[in-house]
């Protein structure tokens, strides 16, 4: 019974940070096409305190993601390919974090469109993980 809770727990804390990392890099769109300087001090805010709120959501989904797998030993090959997107999609939250202080220190250096392209990425790592995880493919 206690891996049912330790799975229903992972999987709040995994939609809950994915909500943040689909929409982050949308403010991100938002922030390169502006330019008076309200608008710009609000996306900057709302960016902020997105990313605070969405941090301890990831250590959550990862610590719960961990339990299971060291706890109930979960395995297969699957795992180890999600575990190579769930690094992968570390590394999206921490770029994601760059970005935010790039923005902060006015050098953003991409466009609108690399952005709305750069949001895409937590789309196709869903699909992938979901399937990985549900399908156990290999």
């Amino acid at each position: 019974m206690t891996i049912l809770w330790i799975k229903a727990f992972h999987i709040i804390f995994v939609t809950s940070w994915f909500a943040g990392l689909f929409y982050l890099p949308r403010l991100f769109v938002n922030h390169a096409m502006v330019e008076d300087a309200a608008t710009l001090q609000r996306l900057m805010l709302m960016e902020q305190k997105l990313f605070r709120f969405m941090t301890p959501l990831a250590v959550l989904a990862l610590f719960f993601g961990l339990w299971l797998w060291l706890g109930y030993g979960i395995s297969g090959s699957w795992l180890n390919a999600k575990l190579a997107l769930v690094a992968l999609l570390l590394a999206y939250h921490l770029y994601c974090g760059r970005l935010l202080e790039d923005f902060r220190q006015e050098r953003n250096q991409h466009s609108h469109v690399w952005y709305r392209w750069f949001n895409e990425l937590p789309v196709l790592v869903l699909f992938a993980v979901v399937i990985l995880v549900v399908v156990k493919p290999f």
